[in-house]
């Protein structure tokens, strides 16, 4: 008799210890996307940005928590932040291994893409006429390269002709030769032509400096000041740091901390063609412009397939459709998609710097993202 109860104890207890982890399980699974739960203090509302549950916007919940997880249990506790906005709407805002929302991060080569941004405002005030403006316009004792003149387009595109690579320790203008310059344009003079401009791409820092350098000249602010009036203010960007070198020069080729969110807010700036809230902060075309891919990677590069201003460009395959996108990309897996078609900006955050797992881990989480739209 007292075996039997034995028993049916235990059967009544399994059958407790089961609901709680059902309850407890609904309460997670509720509560990792903001629904019905206690305010978090580390990520209170933001006024000006809805969000939503993923399946209210086409999305697999099931999918999304599943990859959560998997970036939970990875070797690596170098991930940082994943923000996904779809239809307008924040639908993941989720931070790892300590970090939350107001943590600001190194997003390395990634500036270069916000630099492509500032450059397109500074066409629109006027203090650059347009692409086509040549470099000597800006500084006159550059030297013409055999008289063929650097213009704008060809900063932006990399694609300069100046003897600068930076997947090359010897070449010339390689970035550890001349960041500690007190001069950069008197340096970037000295380079020579190794191609016509705007007839190659070459990765490198000195085009960035040089637009960088444009825009200082042109409106009488660094860079980081230029930055910081004209788009980080209009979208509610109040932490940044933006890395100066000793000359005092902010360095417009990377070295830019944001936290993962306002990262993923200028993804929303462009995914909504250079609108803020019903405000203007940049021309509808140079958004056009940034992503237009002007060189072909596909042979080159693991990840990207084309190349516009400051910008990557690729293409996924979805449902036997092929789905274009384009991207900030920084060193450590820092990365920002914004993919028109499907209304969504996915914004990762990584400190794998030097690690080639971080790129490669940043693009399957974008992967799985997009696979897990309905």
């Amino acid at each position: 008799m007292m075996e039997r109860k034995h028993c049916n104890f235990i059967k009544e207890h399994r059958s407790i210890q089961s609901i709680l982890i059902i309850t407890l399980l609904g309460i997670t699974m509720a509560g990792l996307y903001g629904q019905k739960k206690p305010a978090d203090p580390l990520k209170p509302v933001i006024s000006n940005l809805p969000a939503a549950n993923p399946s209210e916007v086409g999305m697999r919940m099931d999918t999304i928590s599943h990859l959560l997880e998997l970036i939970r249990q990875t070797n690596h506790p170098d991930f940082r932040g994943l923000i996904v906005f779809k239809n307008n709407k924040l639908v993941v805002e989720e931070y790892f291994n300590t970090f939350w929302r107001a943590t600001i991060e190194d997003i390395r080569s990634a500036g270069k893409s916000i630099t492509g941004i500032l450059a397109g405002i500074a066409i629109d005030q006027g203090l650059i006429t347009s692409v086509d403006q040549r470099l000597d316009a800006f500084f006159p004792a550059f030297s013409k390269h055999k008289g063929q003149s650097i213009r704008i387009r060809d900063l932006l595109a990399m694609s300069s002709g100046l003897d600068a690579d930076d997947n090359k320790n010897n070449s010339p203008g390689n970035f550890t030769n001349w960041v500690l310059e007190d001069d950069w344009i008197q340096f970037a003079q000295t380079l020579p032509e190794v191609f016509p401009p705007g007839s190659r791409y070459v990765y490198n820092d000195v085009c960035p400096m040089l637009i960088g350098e444009i825009i200082q000249k042109a409106s009488g602010m660094t860079l980081a000041t230029f930055a910081e009036k004209y788009l980080f203010a209009p979208l509610g960007i109040e932490e940044y740091y933006w890395y100066s070198a000793p000359n005092g020069h902010t360095v417009p080729m990377g070295n830019l901390y944001l936290s993962t969110l306002d990262f993923a807010k200028i993804g929303l700036l462009l995914l909504n063609e250079g609108m803020w809230m019903g405000s203007r902060v940049v021309n509808q075309q140079w958004i056009q412009q940034l992503s237009k891919p002007r060189f072909d990677l596909s042979s080159v590069d693991s990840f990207a397939q084309g190349y516009g201003y400051f910008w990557f460009t690729g293409t996924k395959v979805w449902k036997a459709k092929s789905i274009r996108y384009y991207y900030a990309s920084g060193n450590g897996g820092n990365l920002l998609f914004i993919v028109p078609e499907f209304q969504m900006v996915v914004a990762l955050t990584s400190t794998a710097y030097g690690q080639g797992y971080g790129h490669f881990r940043g693009h399957r989480i974008f992967e799985t993202l997009l696979h897990a739209i309905n």
